[in-house]
């Protein structure tokens, strides 16, 4: 059985120039997969030869984005086939914190925390931070 967890990354970019990293195939495949297809609201990503097709199922402008997949081979329980980004802006210090809200087996959830951090590492390095 799946388990959800949350991750916050705090990150000082411009919440418009970060939602496009977010929510295009352009931005999406400069840090989160090898390349990104677009037909429609369906994502494909593809990491070393492997393809993933997600649903864009929700996108607020500079506030979240919601995929849901689509090829999963857990079809018994639609709610843990999700992953979301949302936006949230500190409104004192106008600090920009990106929070992903996935899903993982008990058993895998270090490996996919650990997989995120190195995303987001990388996504930080595109975006000069």
């Amino acid at each position: 059985m799946k388990v959800i967890f949350e991750l916050e990354y705090t990150l000082n970019s411009s919440p418009k120039v970060l939602f496009s990293r977010l929510s295009t195939a352009e931005g999406l495949s400069e840090w989160f997969a090898d390349d990104v297809k677009v037909d429609g609201d369906i994502y494909t990503f593809i990491w070393d030869q492997t393809e993933q097709r997600a649903q864009l199922s929700q996108l607020k402008d500079n506030k979240n984005v919601k995929f849901k997949w689509l090829d999963s081979d857990n079809s018994d329980n639609d709610d843990d086939r999700y992953f979301e980004f949302k936006l949230n802006i500190e409104e004192l210090t106008g600090d920009v914190a990106l929070l992903i809200t996935d899903f993982a087996e008990e058993d895998e959830k270090e490996d996919a925390i650990y997989l995120w951090d190195s995303q987001i590492s990388e996504l930080r390095h595109i975006l000069g931070l």
